[in-house]
């Protein structure tokens, strides 16, 4: 009789092992097949049944959290949401994350370890943390201003501090209610269609992740080139380029805009924006100077983050010198996001330093401890600093007697650079109207702001399109906010 005991309890203890080996393989083998398995509500009715931490602009959050009483418990809220959306993107229960909302989604959410009291907290407990705030580098009263200037045209502004690389105001339009995205059901589902049909695109973030032949405010980037390569010694010397202007390799001419452009030195080229001069001036400083110019400013750089990531601006790296020729002067097959256009402006303003663009100021906890910092830090050295200051002095000029007048504001230097960029079959699209440019109090010892517009209207009349007439005025309004403090 105890030897059956003994087989029984043998059994037994076999079995036992055995359910412990399998609660093994389920718990620690297969736990993440498992908590990713699209049929596991667990982690996305954990993921919601707290707030999520807040994105904030200045001391004021802009974000919130509801609780509408529903399985999945919050819902994400946005003040002034259209404002901000370029900011902040959308936390939806549907659709996922985008922007900020999703490149610090680990603080917001309170799942990131920075948040634990002690390593690997989370990861052995399971847990997570109430979630943390994101506090941005956005100035409220500059993103005002380019969103009340664009007034619901296409378009986008960029705006950074140059020191710093602080980026003051990221405004894309027309823009959407983030808000109207949060839950779920059919009220979300009608949102999110209506959003991806309406032809003015209003969920892109024309700011960052659209890209535009920059037209002729890249010949900040070409005169650069040309200054720094020694291709032009004087700016105020007359250059041997004839105007019209043959294209290399064609019998194609290049005319100008501007009268007086025929043999033009550098400085009057930029003040009136001669595009035969540049054109030359970019084949004379040939395929690989200009590459190697261009990377410095950031184009071409497809791993550029704020911390969203950026759409890549690109001048081609293997081009005819005709094709260079219409890419020096911002055309052929050139393209930039706003963002990389004030990256320019920036370098010129900051001495040739060209600071890494950054949107987050710092992370914290819930209770406003900071864990983590965003520091300055050095992107290229963009230029000769003495290839800046005579850049400088250029676009100054610019704003003092040439095509930029429109952002000149009383007692303070400005410097800036026009662009009406063609584009369509035959050039037949109304032309995009650009502007760089940058401020300095007169009582500072260096730029406060620099600041890039693109406005895309297709409804506005062809011959009202201009830099200087469109955008000039909307960069004036931001630089203005900006030094008003």
């Amino acid at each position: 009789m105890i030897r059956y005991i003994r087989r029984a309890a043998a059994f037994c203890l076999l079995l036992l092992v055995a359910l412990l080996l399998n609660a093994a393989r389920v718990q620690v083998f297969e736990a993440d097949e498992l908590n990713d398995n699209s049929a596991n509500r667990r982690n996305t009715i954990d993921r919601y049944d707290q707030p999520r931490g807040n994105i904030l602009v200045g001391a004021r959050a802009v974000t919130g959290s509801e609780d509408t009483g529903e399985q999945l418990a919050y819902e994400r809220t946005y003040s002034h949401g259209p404002l901000y959306a370029p900011v902040t993107g959308y936390a939806s229960q549907t659709y996922g994350t985008t922007l900020l909302e999703n490149a610090e989604d680990g603080i917001l959410s309170g799942t990131d370890s920075l948040l634990a009291p002690l390593p690997l907290w989370n990861e052995i407990t399971r847990s997570r943390q109430p979630g943390g705030d994101v506090v941005t580098t956005i100035k409220d009263s500059m993103q005002r201003a380019a969103y009340e200037g664009l007034s619901g045209r296409r378009g986008a502004v960029a705006a950074v501090e140059p020191s710093t690389g602080r980026i003051l105001a990221l405004v894309s339009t027309p823009s959407y209610d983030p808000e109207r995205l949060s839950g779920t059901g059919p009220e979300v589902t009608d949102a999110w269609a209506r959003l991806n049909a309406a032809t003015s695109r209003p969920m892109l973030n024309r700011a960052i992740r659209q890209t535009y032949p920059p037209g002729s405010a890249f010949k900040i980037v070409t005169a650069a080139a040309a200054l720094d390569a020694r291709v032009v010694t004087d700016p105020d010397a007359a250059t041997d380029t004839p105007s019209p202007y043959v294209l290399p390799g064609t019998t194609t001419t290049l005319p100008n805009e501007a009268s007086g452009c025929d043999e033009a030195s550098l400085a009057e080229a930029i003040r009136v924006s001669c595009n035969t001069v540049m054109a030359h001036l970019g084949v004379e400083v040939g395929l690989d100077g200009m590459v190697k110019a261009v990377e410095k400013f950031g184009f071409n750089d497809d791993g550029l983050r704020i911390p969203s990531g950026v759409a890549k601006s690109n001048f081609d790296t293997d081009m005819s010198e005709d094709q260079l020729a219409l890419s020096s002067i911002g055309q052929f097959d050139t393209t930039a996001t706003p963002l990389q256009m004030v990256m320019v402006a920036s370098a010129v303003a900051n001495g040739g330093d060209l600071r890494y663009p950054h949107l987050v100021d710092r992370t914290t906890t819930h209770d406003g401890d900071t864990v983590r910092q965003q520091g300055s830090r050095s992107y290229h050295q963009a230029m000769n600093p003495s290839t800046a200051v005579q850049l400088q002095r250029m676009m100054v000029d610019v704003v003092e007697n040439g095509t930029g007048s429109n952002a000149a504001i009383d007692g303070v230097r400005v410097g800036g650079k026009t662009g009406t960029a063609q584009h369509g079959i035959d050039n037949s699209g109304t032309p995009y109207a650009w502007f760089i440019s940058w401020a300095q109090a007169p009582d500072s010892g260096r730029p406060a702001v620099a600041v890039a517009v693109v406005v895309e209207d297709a409804s506005a009349d062809r011959a009202d399109i201009s830099g200087g007439g469109s955008a000039a005025p909307i960069a004036r309004a931001v630089m203005e906010a900006a030094l008003d403090g």
